[in-house]
């Protein structure tokens, strides 16, 4: 199978350590982790993915903020900043597996905070930031 995610999902993975908005979209980001970590390959889709689902199924409310220009906006910003870390264009439709040195080097990015451009004003940036201080450690993804 291939999972469909949205640009700045990508980063959101670096340091995802359990916690989301529901217990149905933490279950669920824990199993794209695990999927993602098994090397299984993700199609960068524009708009709502795979992470979105149970926000737009049972717990985002009449307006989402997955469906929000804020978002789309995190998005153009993640895929600048993680081509220009991977060294490949990482357009909408583009196959990507994140192998061990490709999250390597975008943790290391992203804990120098030249990735971040895509966090800016994201209610997580705090805990994000506390987890790429700390290493990484607890971070679901392998």
């Amino acid at each position: 199978m291939t999972l469909r995610l949205r640009h700045h999902h990508l980063l959101c993975l670096l340091g995802y350590v359990g916690r989301g908005y529901t217990p149905a979209f933490v279950a669920n980001l824990d199993r794209i982790a695990d999927r993602v970590s098994a090397g299984e390959q993700i199609l960068l889709v524009d708009g709502p993915d795979d992470v979105c689902t149970p926000l737009l199924n049972d717990g985002g409310g009449d307006n989402p903020h997955c469906l929000h220009q804020s978002a789309r906006r995190r998005d153009i910003r993640a895929a600048v900043s993680a081509a220009e870390v991977l060294g490949q264009p990482l357009p909408v439709g583009a196959l990507v597996t994140l192998d061990a040195e490709k999250t390597r080097r975008l943790r290391a990015a992203f804990a120098a905070g030249t990735v971040r451009t895509a966090c800016v004003g994201c209610e997580w940036y705090d805990l994000c930031s506390a987890v790429a201080a700390g290493g990484f450690k607890g971070a679901r993804l392998d």
